[in-house]
């Protein structure tokens, strides 16, 4: 197992180091993990955090971390999904090695121990369909009641058994169920369906199986069979340890019993979590797939441009409690703008462009001026921009009638163009509209570079030359949800806007995921999906600044 970054995630596990201290009794080397998901989705951030987790407590204790998958669901799982959670994984840096597992695998071992425990009187074949068990089981308040097959004999479980694999019996007309207690305050121990029927061809082990063990049977058994340790999951799954260690312990044939131990889920805010929700999205073509950039999957964080280490840092950050909270999605996204900061290169982009004419420039000539690729990165080192009569600046750059403190463009008023002259306004031309079509201004060819020693300007605004300047598609994305005037989350109708901006012709030669600082406007990355070199399409990751600031206690 390897890890780029060196994370150390699992330091920041908390009361999770107390049971397993507790249970090594000093030795390390045998803490065994696994992340164990189902193939039904896409993972999400939470999944990241479940993964850091996994395999940085292996990693903290010389110890190993499995990768398996519970595909016992036939009727929602596909190899899509098997592929994109191994990629995940890997892009967040993490290798389970030669550890790779299917729950499918164990259909044989699983079949054989629903026999045993046919056997041993635990479990029996039950005839009530999903309605009628349901209605049986009582409430918190009430007990449930037995069903009427409960007292079948084991010769006849075992045989009714046999004929469910065999496909003499159409789905969910007949369940294995454990025997365990009707009257529990557990509602999972009310003898709970451990197999169901169900005809369809599996991704994995095709059409051998018609039967299916449920989840609550399949994962205790499946990490026991693995020799898994301690087995990490989130909260959901507390009430359900009691009927894992149940199907153990009435087994009986293994030697390591895995230790249970549950951490809270993470929730980030204006931020869609859970498989169901995000599948309705992609399924009902509100979104533009699995990797919308909007979406908190991790290949769609990962087109966004978010890099893995920041979502290693995120993770390491927030810790592991026992209690749900709720994380501010400007701590994800200044880890992200951290990752960035010192080896981004800078680039020049104008989002919203307006043409400015400097007259006194002479026509049909223009230069090149050096200009940093970092603002504190000399390692970057330099490039040449070209420079001219006509360029152009940011909408938002120039007012006609400025209010005070507005340190931008405006008549009779000067500016630094970051890296090549000072300019003052002289007028500008309109449209019907009235919407400004071309500023007019005049440069001083004494402030070459930007620079002054007579006097000074306020403010410095970024450009790009307009003959060689480059079309481009730009993403902006605001949170895929926001509060309506009730409080509830609803999908935000502005969460994603396109802008064709313009950029220097650097850009044109820009691969997938290229990274860049848009001098003053954010970092951006080129889409994976669509850009291409005559089509280029930037996402913005994130802005430069944020409100957050992280605790330094």
């Amino acid at each position: 197992m390897s890890n780029e970054s060196g994370n150390k995630f699992g330091e920041t596990a908390g009361f999770i180091h107390g049971y397993i201290q507790e249970d090594l009794k000093g030795e390390l080397n045998k803490v065994h993990t696994r992340f164990p998901p189902e193939p039904n989705g896409y993972l999400h951030i939470g999944h990241a955090k479940a993964i850091c987790l996994n395999f940085g407590i292996a990693e903290l204790y010389g110890g190993k971390c499995n990768l398996r998958f519970d595909d016992t669901n036939p009727a929602k799982e596909d190899t899509e999904f098997v592929n994109s959670i191994q990629e995940d994984i890997r892009w967040l840096g993490f290798d389970w090695e030669d550890r790779l597992y299917y729950a499918s695998s164990y259909f044989d071992k699983m079949y054989e121990y629903a026999v045993l425990l046919i056997k041993k009187g635990k479990a029996f074949v039950c005839d009530m369909g999903a309605e009628e068990i349901k209605a049986s089981r009582g409430d918190l308040v009430t007990p449930g009641k037995n069903s009427p097959w409960r007292d079948r004999s084991i010769e006849e479980n075992l045989d009714l058994f046999e004929r469910m694999k065999a496909g003499e019996f159409a789905n969910g007309e007949k369940t294995l169920r454990a025997k365990i207690d009707m009257a529990s305050p557990n509602m999972n121990m009310r003898d709970p369906v451990i197999y169901r029927i169900s005809h369809m061809s599996h991704h994995a082990s095709g059409d051998k199986w018609c039967i299916y063990p449920m989840y609550d049977f399949a994962h205790p058994v499946e990490d026991a069979i693995e020799g898994i340790t301690h087995s990490l999951c989130t909260m959901e799954f507390e009430d359900h340890r009691p009927i894992y260690d149940w199907v153990i312990k009435e087994i009986g044939v293994f030697d390591v019993i895995p230790r249970q131990i549950e951490f809270a889920k993470l929730n980030i805010t204006d931020t869609i979590l859970g498989k169901r929700l995000l599948r309705n999205l992609v399924e009902t073509n509100q979104v533009d797939g699995w990797d919308d950039p909007r979406l908190s999957t991790i290949c769609g964080i990962r087109r966004r441009g978010y890099t893995p280490r920041a979502i290693r840092n995120f993770c390491e950050m927030i810790g592991v409690a026992k209690a749900n909270s709720t994380v501010d999605i400007q701590q994800l996204e200044y880890c992200v703008r951290e990752d960035l900061k010192d080896g981004t290169p800078v680039a020049k982009a104008v989002l919203d462009p307006v043409k400015v004419v400097i007259t006194n420039y002479p026509e049909g000539q223009s230069e090149f001026l050096p200009v940093e690729n970092h603002p504190s990165n000399e390692t970057l080192g330099k490039r040449e921009v070209e420079f001219g009569r006509e360029i152009y600046i940011e909408r938002e750059d120039f007012m006609e009638n400025p209010p005070k403190k507005y340190f931008r463009l405006s008549p009779d008023k000067e500016v630094r163009l970051k890296g090549a002259y000072f300019i003052k306004c002289t007028g500008c031309e309109k449209d019907e509209e009235g919407n400004v079509t071309t500023i007019y201004a005049e440069y001083d060819p004494e402030t070459k570079g930007g620079n002054c020693t007579t006097r000074k300007v306020k403010g410095t605004i970024h450009w790009v030359y307009a003959p060689s300047a480059v079309d481009a598609k730009v993403n902006l994305y605001e949170n895929l949800t926001i509060k309506n005037e009730n409080s509830e989350n609803i999908l935000n109708p502005d969460s994603l806007k396109t802008v064709d901006a313009k950029v220097e012709p650097s850009l044109a030669d820009v691969k997938p995921m290229d990274r860049f600082q848009f001098m003053r406007l954010g970092y951006f990355i080129a889409d994976s999906k669509h850009c291409r070199k005559d089509n280029l399409v930037f996402n913005r990751i994130v802005s430069l600044k944020s409100s957050f600031k992280p605790d330094k206690a």
